[in-house]
């Protein structure tokens, strides 16, 4: 009896192994498939051009040179570019938020004709590609002479119509319709109004939903190029832009130093300059990596 027992045990720990094994397998390989890339732009953009242009050296350069960096630097014009990045993408995130919050309240509050035609159509803009209104819009905003101003990129936020705005319409109106009604109904009973109930009840009861709107919005804001350059126009330099532009400003930049390396541009200056755009993203993303988990799991997104 002991040794058929010892034996479904050791069969058993067998098994988990086994799964266990093929787990791991799995989760280092698709680690690996993300990381690849990261890994392998960060050490092309450390290599000097010897160690680029020599095919035995692939993962640990002979010499590190920073060099790269302090030349991108200078061409992205780094500090200005980084600073406008964030005023534009803060602002407009926030703005977002608080008007797809208030959306979202009071689709889950209040008796709204027609409500599930507008949630129908909250779905559809979702899924319209944001390419398809981009000429309505240019037509639209030029016709108020807003062209070339970031007003043609912060209003449409402030007003709910931003960047994906009707998926964080939903996600809100889903987080206020799981707070009990009673608790409005006890705050308008204590002399409480619908705007002070929104702020003191439904707010705070919402906040990883706030939390992950924001995120997703400050995100999205900051990689949007193509709307940002033909609305707001080429004065207005985000570090995406600056790096959508970096090979003709390198050239601009160095064509006299750099001779022919210049006009080829070196895979090691394009590498430093994707690092020093992400890089922010990259910082962001781990101070709120904690409040990111909480928002997805209460908003029951998956695969965005």
């Amino acid at each position: 009896m002991l040794s058929k027992k010892f034996q479904g045990k050791a069969k058993a720990e067998g098994k988990n192994m086994g799964i266990n094994t093929v787990i791991y397998f799995l989760l280092i390989t698709i680690g690996f498939v993300y990381l690849y890339p990261l890994i392998y732009m960060i050490v092309t953009s450390l290599m000097t051009t010897e160690d680029l242009i020599n095919p035995t050296i692939m993962w640990v350069p002979t010499k590190i040179d920073f060099s790269n960096f302090e030349m991108v630097w200078g061409v992205l014009e780094y500090p200005t570019s980084l600073m406008t990045s964030i005023i534009f993408s803060v602002i407009c995130a926030l703005l977002q938020t608080v008007c797809c919050a208030l959306m979202g309240y009071a689709l889950a509050r209040f008796e709204v004709p027609l409500k599930k035609l507008w949630v129908v159509m909250l779905i559809v803009t979702f899924m319209i590609p944001a390419d398809v209104i981009m000429i309505p819009r240019y037509i639209l905003f030029n016709s108020f002479k807003m062209i070339g101003s970031p007003l043609a990129m912060v209003i449409p936020a402030a007003l709910g119509q931003g960047l994906k705005s009707s998926i964080f319409v939903l996600i809100f109106m889903q987080a206020f319709a799981a707070v009990p009604k009673s608790f409005d109904e006890a705050a308008q009973l204590d002399g409480a109004g619908r705007i002070r109930v929104f702020f003191k009840i439904a707010l705070p009861m919402a906040v990883p939903s706030i939390v992950l709107c924001i995120i997703f919005s400050l995100v999205w804001y900051w990689n949007e190029t193509a709307q940002t350059a033909m609305l707001v126009g080429s004065d207005f330099q985000t570090l995406p832009l600056q790096l959508q532009s970096f090979d003709a400003l390198f050239k601009a930049s160095f064509s006299t130093s750099f001779g022919d390396e210049a006009n080829r541009l070196n895979e090691r200056y394009q590498f430093a300059a994707t690092l020093l755009t992400i890089v922010p993203l990259m910082l962001f993303y781990l101070v709120m990596q904690k409040q990111f988990v909480k928002g997805i799991e209460s908003a029951g997104i998956t695969g965005e």
